[in-house]
């Protein structure tokens, strides 16, 4: 192939739409919580073992108040979506890429595009509790799932992985809080 036929077919190839496909039976072992009841009881623990949050100007109960949230958007819809070409494109191939490796990461002080502000003045109890009512929510839920604002339309055991990774890369700023004299 010559040179020029060669920047050609370069050239149609980075202009066409990227669609990423779900990579079917790929998805790599998860690399924190495990399971749904293994993740609700690290939540729970939080109450007898609170953490400090380490690189993000949020404290714990606005990091947890921003997991519920995002659980709770998956059923009753996210307030703000990127755009259909984000989600069928570099979004689903963000989700395709954190699934097969068992892990995401993203930036841990970025809000949900349209959702409430976090309040930092929640008390940590009511923090943990609204979480735990998501996770207790979302763990039967039946009902139609909505499009995540980034990765698109989702399965629930997807949702579920999703729901997973996301504590997990936050619980990686989570510190034991040590004694003062």
């Amino acid at each position: 192939m010559d040179r020029r036929r060669a920047l050609k077919t370069s050239t149609v190839l980075l202009a066409a739409p990227v669609v990423a496909t779900p990579l079917a039976g790929c998805t790599g072992e998860l690399k924190a919580f495990t399971s749904w009841p293994q993740a609700r009881e690290a939540v729970r623990g939080l109450l007898l073992d609170a953490k400090t949050v380490e690189g993000n100007p949020w404290n714990l109960s606005q990091v947890l108040q921003h997991l519920a949230q995002s659980v709770e958007f998956s059923m009753q819809g996210f307030p703000a979506l990127k755009g259909a070409w984000f989600r069928a494109t570099l979004g689903s191939a963000a989700f395709a890429a954190f699934n097969a490796r068992g892990a995401m990461s993203h930036t841990l002080d970025e809000p949900i595009p349209g959702a409430p502000a976090l309040d930092a003045a929640q008390a940590l109890k009511t923090s943990v509790q609204r979480l735990l009512d998501a996770m207790d929510a979302f763990a039967p839920f039946n009902g139609t799932l909505r499009p995540h604002f980034a990765y698109g339309e989702l399965t629930k055991p997807q949702y579920e992985r999703a729901h997973l990774m996301h504590l997990a890369n936050h619980w990686t700023q989570f510190q034991a809080k040590t004694a003062t004299a």
